[in-house]
């Protein structure tokens, strides 16, 4: 164990970073997603609703002695049935000076210990410089997936982000901040492919920023757009609109976090074309039933 004095995070972050330049993780070739695993699970705890977090995700908060949490991102219901038992710490205002010798010394002392993030811990999530932290310090570290908000959007829509001849690729993306330079920006980017559907994510802020530099830009004005406030929470609310009016519409409604906007004409479901997948092409007509199998397994 390491005197909490001498836990220096960014020192932990920059060498575990060299340790991957060096080489893998023998860890990858060991186990996949849902393995039981040694050391600390970072847990995706879904978009909100507590039925959409996963079955390994509720197993592991069972027994878990310490659950450090996202506070209020991670929807109180799911604490209150699945964490009621344990220990709990929320992680909002903590750096990684008092949470990496927190979760450490718990675990070292025997401890079951969750990280609990909302949505997936993968999707901007500042996963991995904790697990980096923890690695250095000897605890091991491990992902749990969790249901992202994006997701949990697409349903609530009732449509998909790809389909056929509408969306062909998906980007998930921030706007324009602290974290993100304007040459570091591709929201417009991927809008003017036309094929892709933008997933914004800790943009509900910038909305209207958002949209005038899309406008700017000369993107149509009527291309479909979807803002989805608490996606599966009890309170959500979807706002529907277009790149011209979209920012109004959130203004009114006063949401200013906590929403996911989607941009391109997936948000509708409308135009998209029947796939290959359960006509004559995918079922022998014309090709082959191993490559039907492969069409089965890929196409939309």
């Amino acid at each position: 164990m390491t005197d909490d004095a001498e836990t220096d995070p960014q020192d932990a972050i920059d060498s575990e970073s060299q340790r991957r330049r060096d080489g893998l993780d023998d860890r990858i070739f060991e186990h996949s997603a849902g393995d039981e695993q040694e050391g600390i699970p970072f847990v995706g705890a879904g978009p909100g609703d507590p039925r959409l977090l996963t079955v390994a995700g509720a197993e592991l908060l069972e027994v878990a002695d310490l659950v450090v949490h996202a506070g209020s991102l991670v929807n109180s219901e799911l604490i209150e049935e699945y964490c009621a038992h344990a220990k709990l710490v929320n992680s909002v205002g903590k750096d990684l000076e008092e949470l990496i010798p927190l979760m450490r010394d718990a675990y070292e002392g025997g401890d079951n210990v969750v990280r609990l993030h909302s949505g997936d811990p993968a999707i901007y999530g500042a996963a991995l410089e904790q697990m980096d932290a923890l690695e250095h310090e000897g605890v091991p570290t491990y992902f749990v997936p969790g249901v992202t908000s994006a997701f949990a959007a697409s349903a609530t829509l009732r449509t998909q982000l790809t389909l056929n001849e509408v969306a062909n690729h998906v980007a998930f993306t921030r706007p324009r901040g602290r974290t993100l330079t304007e040459a570091d920006d591709h929201i417009s980017d991927f809008v003017e492919m036309g094929d892709v559907t933008t997933c914004i994510y800790l943009g509900t802020h910038a909305v209207r920023d958002t949209m005038d530099r899309l406008l700017e830009d000369d993107h149509d004005p009527e291309t479909p757009v979807a803002v989805i406030y608490h996606a599966s929470w009890p309170d959500e609310d979807v706002i529907v609109g277009s790149i011209g009016n979209i920012a109004d519409k959130v203004e009114k409604a006063g949401y200013r976090a906590s929403a996911l906007v989607v941009v391109g004409d997936a948000v509708t479901g409308a135009g998209y074309e029947r796939s290959f997948l359960y006509g004559d092409w995918a079922t022998g007509g014309s090709a082959s039933s191993e490559t039907a199998g492969e069409t089965e397994a890929g196409d939309d």
